[in-house]
């Protein structure tokens, strides 16, 4: 893939920002790599006169270089980071009030869901989970009283792709937010703010962070009142990352680019690969040309990403066969490191959504998916075609 250009009012690529943005060699020491500023205070000059920083919780220069590398990736004026992914979705809830209502997707990551339906219900927010892949059905899910529109793209698990740009001006036009979590796409491959939308979120702890060793999450904006709102809650709830995980973060985006540029060329050499088998019944890439949105996504994505999802028939046996047998594929949670994981959602990253409800956003209890990692694709086939072999055999 050729290097990214930078936005009109950028002056470095993408593969230059991923290595330089926010981060200046330490001018004391001359340091290249930001230093882990493992203080939770810092000294004030008078009651009330900081030199920028007080208090970890509310800032820190590890910290702050993270999120003004990853708002700069997204093409975005600001950034916030967070302990998780999940603290990052839960600050979106935060600017909500009782009485409002949200519009997403009905196949959303299962701990999202989670959080709207166990966290945020009890709080008088109500939420209406529709296919944010067809405008229509958003559009006429949108209420008076809608406040915020959320979605995924690609989505998880199903690998659907929303077209950003119609579902924001959708959301514009009802008075509500748009907030797209771009963690599947990651902003080397899709930058939301470009097509239109309020806030980006990510899970860091996937290709971000890129090594499976750290959690974390982010929010990205253009609008200064939202940060600000963004900023006063991540300050007052805490979920705040400690400086070491900002560290790890910061080393993982600079190889972003070319850790992603593989894990594309090797996901579409295996979604090629298993739309042609026998034993496979359906395959889920965008990449692919029967795949429904492959428009979309060739519209709004610099390439297809390193996810994908597959059904042999169906069943929950067979799946489980399949996942328990791989050698190279880690069975295991978590997706975007280095390595190759295969897991079964409906009892695992999707367990928490009940089974009427899986099922009727067509998420099987056989589906199974994918996060193809940086190993020789060749051994990866070898070893999903002996665990295929075993599962229906």
């Amino acid at each position: 893939m050729d290097d990214h250009e930078a936005p009109e009012d950028q002056e470095f690529a993408f593969e230059t920002q991923a290595i330089h943005a926010g981060q200046e060699p330490d001018p004391r020491t001359g340091a290249v790599m930001t230093p882990i500023y493992a203080s939770t205070t810092f000294e004030q000059d008078a009651p009330g006169e900081d030199r920028g920083y007080e208090y970890s919780r509310t800032g820190n220069p590890t910290r702050a270089a993270l999120e003004a590398n990853v708002a700069a990736l997204e093409g975005g004026e600001y950034g916030r980071a967070f302990s998780s992914g999940m603290g990052s979705i839960n600050t979106v809830m935060n600017l909500l009030e009782a009485g409002d209502h949200v519009v997403t997707g009905d196949d959303v990551y299962g701990g999202t869901h989670r959080l709207f339906t166990q966290v945020y219900d009890q709080y008088d927010v109500e939420f209406s989970f529709v296919d944010t892949t067809d405008p229509d059905a958003v559009s006429e899910a949108i209420r008076p009283e809608t406040a915020l529109v959320w979605t995924e793209t690609p989505t998880n698990p199903l690998m659907r792709v929303v077209d950003i740009e119609a579902i924001a001006d959708i959301a514009h036009d009802g008075d509500a937010l748009c907030a797209v979590d771009n963690t599947f796409a990651t902003p080397y491959l899709q930058r939301p703010l470009e097509h239109g939308a309020d806030i980006v979120s990510h899970s860091l702890t996937k290709y971000l962070g890129g090594h499976s060793d750290v959690v974390g999450g982010a929010l990205v904006t253009n609008d200064g009142t939202i940060d600000e709102r963004i900023g006063f809650y991540q300050n007052s709830v805490g979920a705040t990352p400690d400086p070491f995980a900002c560290f790890l973060v910061l080393r993982g985006t600079k190889t972003l680019p070319v850790r992603m540029d593989r894990h594309c060329e090797n996901a579409r050499d295996l979604a090629s690969w298993l739309d042609g088998h026998p034993d496979v019944d359906e395959v889920f890439y965008p990449g692919l040309e029967s795949h429904p949105q492959h428009d979309v996504a060739a519209r709004q994505m610099d390439d297809f990403g390193g996810m994908l999802s597959f059904e042999l028939d169906g069943t929950l046996e067979e799946a489980s066969a399949l996942v328990s047998s791989t050698e190279v594929f880690t069975l295991a949670e978590s997706l975007g490191g280095v390595e190759s994981l295969v897991e079964q959602p409906a009892p695992m990253t999707h367990g928490a959504i009940p089974k009427e409800e899986r099922e009727a956003a067509g998420l099987t209890d056989g589906l199974i998916r994918v996060s193809v990692g940086l190993e020789s694709v060749d051994d990866l086939r070898d070893d999903l075609e002996q665990a295929i072999d075993g599962a229906v055999n």
